[in-house]
């Protein structure tokens, strides 16, 4: 059964379907286009659901995922100047680096387009889950823009200097299909099924135990940014410290 949680912002709906938190961004007759408040609330909305959840989830309401920045806002903020527009920009950051604070796993589950901000809120999540339908893309340079919610820096990182020079550069899009195959996203559903499927996933996150998840995802993280010798005396350290702990062994599933 679900419990709704009030909006903390109306640009973002949140609620909870058994140990699941769901985000939705919420303002789909701009396709979910980034304002301060979305990221504000956004960030909000992340922190909340860690407390009371053991995965969450972020959509996008209507059609689309998330198309990005919204032009409106950011031409009333470029009129205002440098330190107006950086609010848009470092708000967004925060939000997205918020997923990589997290105890809990982040899902981004993607339908329709997710380009510009929609795609670099992509690369900031734990997990993507994508319809065979949807669209991806860095499409800054279509219109003389350079990426600002971290794309030129995640991107790399994901796919390599090639891919992510080309993606950018050309602003071309890709495929649900080929958002997998390039490491983008871990699994593609059906676009008549992808509600459900993403449901069944998040589910089943839900069911394992909550702390190993926890150290599993810091460990990758973590282990990222170190060289390959500190990563795994860092592993070391993190096993030893959860099989001391009592939760060891809980929600086991095989």
């Amino acid at each position: 059964m679900a419990a709704s949680i009030p909006a903390v912002e109306e640009t973002v709906l949140c609620d909870v379907v058994g140990d699941v938190g769901v985000i939705t961004l919420n303002r789909p007759a701009a396709h979910n286009a980034i304002t301060i408040e979305l990221s504000r609330s956004l960030e909000a909305a992340l922190r909340e659901l860690e407390r009371r959840t053991a995965v969450i989830v972020i959509r996008g309401a209507g059609e689309n995922f998330c198309v990005g920045g919204d032009f409106k806002e950011m031409e009333r903020l470029r009129a205002e100047g440098t330190e107006a527009t950086r609010e848009l920009f470092t708000s967004f950051h925060r939000a997205c680096a918020t997923i990589a604070e997290l105890s809990v796993p982040v899902i981004v589950a993607v339908h329709g387009f997710a380009v510009a901000g929609g795609f670099e809120l992509a690369l900031a999540a734990d997990i993507v889950l994508v319809s065979e339908t949807a669209k991806l893309a860095d499409i800054h340079s279509n219109y003389g823009m350079v990426p600002g919610g971290g794309s030129t820096q995640r991107l790399p990182r994901l796919v390599g200097r090639q891919r992510a020079l080309g993606l950018i550069l050309s602003g071309e899009r890709i495929s649900g299909p080929e958002a997998v195959e390039w490491g983008l996203a871990y699994r593609a559903f059906p676009a008549e099924t992808f509600a459900a499927d993403v449901e069944t996933f998040a589910n089943g996150l839900a069911a394992k135990n909550r702390q190993a998840l926890a150290h599993s995802k810091r460990l990758i993280r973590a282990g990222l940014e170190l060289p390959l010798s500190e990563g795994i005396e860092l592993e070391l350290a993190t096993v030893l410290e959860h099989l001391a702990g009592e939760a060891v062994y809980s929600k086991g599933t095989t």
